[in-house]
């Protein structure tokens, strides 16, 4: 038996000894429950107290650890005491925001905690937007100060001039620029702040804003309360079971809510360690995992499929990981990735930033996003309702109400709103009313009530488990990201020689989510060989679109949507039609005409969208 057979058959061995020894199912219910127990008991307790708290019991241990730089508990709660006077020296009151603009890295936890504490509210900015579409999520967030990282300079430079908002600009990382926020914090106390320093802040207050791609187009930034990341670190502390010796890797955005928010909060609150990747590499990541010696690490379903379609590394069996926890791993992959990699357990889950409900597989069962258990059923009610195919709006019965979907019957996943002892979830909505009112269903099954629509499709299985489905209306994932095919719409349509467009999500063959394309019209002024250079002005790379195809018209007899649906149907394939369909070359970045022998080699995995 060769080494390399020997070093994965002991993984395996060791992955089955450990989930043997797996609390059962209802102990792992009752943990998340205790652990956030609390936070309702405590109303001026923000997370940055509890940072607070390990520092005092555990000043040297690493809290937030990069290839580069390393953090103590002490430390980190000194470097956020200086980002909550900072906040305080510039003006920052209850309730005004501040921009984040920063690549992965240990300030970027700093910063959010130490000014939130304080009553600032954090606009996490993705740092892959640009143009227009970066002025837009600043807009919707109005802040006063943004804090940019020195290399993404350029990014927030080609944004400013579709920028509604005047704010103050900070740069981190450069000593040299008119305002290093580096300088500033340098120059202030890191001790523990006075009552009147911290000011009233409660857990009923604004923290972030996290953006999030709805089925309306353009980016929705979501409020996240005190309370809410506070029960997001607690709750996801108790099911993974995370303990100060834990340490957790990280290689997602951390302006997303799981990257950003679960994964190091999960660690932080039961005193563990989080090592931040600067992005996920799928060549670096098991030699990485085992040289943090990491125990956890957060996954998407994306991240998993890469990582199995990775040559085989030698780094791959030999972690000391007890648990992964993530969100999007489908079940065609599954068992597959368990046990080659020899993953003891496995903690799938569904929610959504803005979401009023989630779901959790603590049981590990294969290919599903989790149930509700009894015990929690009073308190996050959950259900599924059927929906008009063509309009994609919930059906109703004669007496006016919605109709809940049987078992193994596909529906929109809805979440009740209101609060614990009401039987619902919170729903805090977007900046915006008009888009939170949106999200709201009304007199769904009884006179008033009001539950949150999540707008994702599942199936409920005979055991009680959730299944995801697909997404609802006018938005596909890719990547990793959602991406809204009205903003991808305009992009193309003002591109020299496009008459009129339209956008959606195909299936590639092995691949999670749905790749873009559009369908669209053009005239004698348009040359694809520009259109590459046009929409990377306009858009992130994962929105711009994958394929292209041409047509003569598209009909505007037909609903949009069943005109949508039709081509999303006939896919990417050059012979369903006799339009000319093109791919954007990965390696070259152009697009080409798209023939049969490469749509083969796109079907047999040889070409890697």
């Amino acid at each position: 038996m060769t080494t390399g057979v020997v070093d994965q058959a002991q993984a395996q061995a060791q992955a089955q000894a450990q989930a043997v020894r797996a609390p059962s199912a209802s102990k792992i219910w009752l943990k998340a429950i205790e652990l956030t127990a609390r936070i309702e008991t405590l109303p001026r307790r923000l997370f940055a107290d509890v940072v607070d708290d390990w520092a005092r019991r555990q000043p040297d241990r690493v809290a937030l650890v990069m290839d580069d730089a390393t953090l103590d508990y002490d430390g980190l709660s000194k470097r956020i005491n200086r980002y909550a006077r900072w906040a305080r020296s510039v003006g920052i009151a209850k309730g005004d925001t501040v921009g984040l603009i920063m690549p992965n890295g240990i300030d970027y936890v700093a910063a959010w905690v130490g000014i939130s504490r304080v009553g600032g509210v954090v606009a996490l900015l993705n740092t892959r937007l640009v143009g227009q579409s970066l002025a837009h999520c600043i807009d919707v967030a109005g802040p006063s100060h943004i804090i940019v990282a020195h290399e993404l300079a350029q990014t927030l430079a080609g944004a400013t001039p579709h920028l509604k908002t005047e704010a103050k600009i900070w740069t981190h990382g450069d000593a040299r620029s008119e305002r290093a926020i580096d300088v500033a914090l340098a120059a202030l106390d890191d001790g523990a702040l006075s009552p009147e320093q911290r000011g009233d802040v409660t857990i009923d207050d604004r923290a972030l804003l996290i953006y999030t791609s709805g089925t309306t187009g353009l980016p929705k930034a979501a409020s996240i309360s005190h309370r809410r990341i506070l029960n997001w670190g607690f709750w996801f502390a108790g099911l993974t079971g995370a303990t100060p010796q834990d340490r957790l890797y990280d290689c997602l955005p951390l302006f997303h809510s799981v990257g950003g928010i679960v994964a190091p909060c999960s660690m932080l609150a039961a005193g563990g360690s989080v090592v931040i990747a600067e992005k996920f590499s799928a060549s670096n990541f098991w030699s990485d995992v085992v040289r943090h010696d990491c125990t956890l690490f957060q996954y998407i379903g994306e991240l998993c499929r890469y990582l199995l379609k990775a040559p085989p590394s030698e780094h791959e069996n030999r972690h000391r990981l007890r648990l992964v926890c993530g969100n999007g791993l489908r079940g065609d992959i599954w068992e597959d990735f368990q046990g080659r990699f020899a993953i003891p357990r496995i903690l799938e889950f569904y929610a959504a930033t803005e979401g009023n409900f989630s779901l959790f597989n603590v049981e590990g069962q294969p290919g599903a996003i989790g149930r509700i258990p009894p015990l929690l059923a009073h308190r996050f009610p959950a259900d599924l309702v059927k929906l008009d195919p063509d309009s994609g709006v919930p059906l109703r019965n004669d007496e006016g109400f919605c109709i809940a979907c049987a078992r193994g019957e596909a529906g929109e996943a809805i979440g009740r709103i209101g609060t614990a002892d009401q039987g619902g979830g919170r729903f805090e909505g977007y900046t915006d009313a008009g888009e939170t009112e949106k999200k709201i269903l009304r007199d769904v099954f009884a006179k008033g009530d009001a539950w949150f629509r999540t707008g994702d499709l599942m199936r409920r299985d005979d055991k009680g488990f959730f299944h995801f489905v697909d997404r609802i209306g006018d938005t596909f994932r890719w990547k990793g990201e959602n991406v809204a095919t009205s903003e991808v719409n305009d992009a193309v349509r003002d591109f020299t020689g496009v008459v009129d467009a339209t956008t959606y999500g195909v299936s590639v063959p092995g691949a999670d989510g749905r790749a873009g394309m559009s369908a669209i019209v053009v005239n004698e002024g348009f040359d694809i060989q520009a259109l590459p250079a046009h929409l990377a002005q306009r858009l992130p790379a994962y929105a711009r679109p994958v394929f292209i195809r041409i047509s003569r018209e598209l009909d505007a007899t037909e609903t949009f949507k069943q005109k949508k649906g039709e081509l999303a149907r006939e896919g990417f394939d050059p012979g369903a039609s006799a339009d000319p369909v093109f791919m954007l070359e990965p390696k070259s970045g152009a697009y080409v005409a798209l023939d049969s022998a490469l749509f083969a080699r796109i079907g047999d995995g040889t070409i890697r969208l």
